[in-house]
């Protein structure tokens, strides 16, 4: 008999069984999505989408008595332990939930009925305070997508407590896993507000300035309203001309443009991106330019080069005047009101297929205060940001360490490492 990684710590009293002798295993179908009338039902149809939840009251999609009856899915009964076959998520973790209502599942779902000596529940959470383990010994070998193997799933060893134990994991981790996401979610809540006054600080400092006391006047301007009434109120056009220097060779850095990090060398980058064969005729920009992702500046992907590179042929590069701070241009533009002010000036037909063209961008106004104070409004947005980012670091090991708590608690209640005091 194979030796599972858990099996040694569990108590010599509880007994163990293969996952395929105490449940039955349920696949399921997609109907024709040419079909209408399969499609639009009374009948909750699950796929890995539906997953991000432990209990599944209710579905995205739902589908017709007809369309259960002409595919391969069927109908599975409520309290069942519903876990993801195959998507990406498997990379990292395996979804499971138990559903409070009868379902069909799509093809990339699989359920567990367990007998009557199995707790769903505690199955559920048996698969999840293992997951990682469970990964790789459920995982196939050289699939070329994320999957699991059935067979392998099916010839796991699972302990199986008396009935009494069973259900008291379930209160204690029902119990204890609730308070644990409670503090999560309170630190999550602390993080969005954080995020919030980042972008509050930013905005406010740079369309209003520093000092309460600077005397005020209408700009003219929907988007920026009030400013000190020193500040210049300029179009783009007489504050930045457009460089369309190529490269010979593609051989410069490679810099990317977008709406969360600005404009970052690509090798900064951790995940796969297109790469065209050859960089040559991208264009050039210069520390301090201005470079706006033409596809994407409605969603606010612009910002200031920190660094000679080479950005895609279908972006757009500035060079500002001297009067600009590139510091200062570099935070005023990727606010999201200027993202929605530049919208305006944008061509398409659909928002999401908007593309803003110099011609667009040179008729926008931006405020310009004095070059001492631009210098002033930066140094003080980084001071701002560096507490407020010492906040959210605070904030996010805290929530990491909790999820490493309740990962670990899990583990440890349903391999029997933790004591209880067993219910009848």
């Amino acid at each position: 008999m194979t030796i599972t990684p858990w099996e040694d710590a569990l108590p010599n009293i509880w007994p163990i069984a293969r996952l395929k002798y105490v449940c039955q295993a349920v696949g399921g179908g997609t109907p024709d999505k040419g079909r209408p009338e399969y499609w639009g039902g009374d009948i909750p149809w699950v796929s890995p989408k539906d997953m991000k939840t432990n209990r599944i009251v209710d579905t995205e999609d739902h589908i017709s008595e007809e369309g259960l009856q002409n595919s391969a899915t069927q109908i599975v009964p409520s309290n069942a332990v519903l876990i993801v076959m195959r998507s990406g998520i498997l990379r990292h973790s395996i979804p499971v939930a138990i559903n409070t209502l009868p379902v069909a599942l799509n093809q990339d779902m699989r359920a567990l009925l367990p007998d009557e000596r199995l707790e769903p529940k505690y199955l559920a959470w048996f698969i999840e305070g293992l997951q990682d383990r469970l990964l790789k010994s459920w995982s196939k070998v050289g699939a070329t997508v994320e999957s699991l193997e059935s067979d392998l799933v099916g010839d796991t060893l699972v302990p199986i407590p008396p009935k009494s134990e069973q259900l008291a994991i379930i209160r204690l981790l029902d119990a204890e896993t609730a308070h644990i996401e409670s503090l999560i979610a309170a630190k999550q809540q602390l993080l969005d507000l954080l995020a919030e006054k980042r972008q509050t600080v930013t905005e406010l400092a740079v369309t209003q300035g520093l000092s309460s006391s600077s005397r005020m006047r209408e700009s003219g301007v929907a988007w920026l309203g009030e400013v000190p009434q020193h500040w210049q109120i300029e179009r783009a056009r007489w504050l930045f001309r457009e460089r369309d220097l190529r490269s010979e060779t593609g051989d410069e850095e490679l810099l990317t443009v977008s709406h969360i990090t600005g404009v970052t060398p690509r090798s900064d980058k951790d995940v796969n991106m297109f790469q065209a064969e050859s960089n040559e005729g991208y264009k050039i920009c210069f520390p301090g330019d201005l470079v706006i992702n033409t596809l994407w500046a409605w969603m606010g992907a612009m910002g200031v080069a920190p660094q000679k590179g080479i950005v895609s042929p279908s972006y757009h590069v500035y060079e500002p005047v001297c009067r600009l701070e590139p510091a200062y241009i570099d935070a005023l533009v990727r606010v999201p009101v200027f993202a929605q002010e530049v919208t305006r000036y944008s061509k398409g037909v659909w928002s999401s297929r908007l593309r803003l063209y110099p011609e667009g961008f040179f008729e926008v106004y931006l405020p310009v205060p004095p070059l001492s104070e631009q210098r002033a409004i930066v140094d003080y947005i980084a001071k701002q940001t560096n507490k407020i980012d010492a906040l959210r670091s605070a904030a996010e090991e805290t929530i990491k360490l909790l999820r490493e708590r309740r990962a670990a608690l899990i583990a440890a209640t349903v391999t029997g490492q933790i004591t209880l005091e067993s219910t009848a």
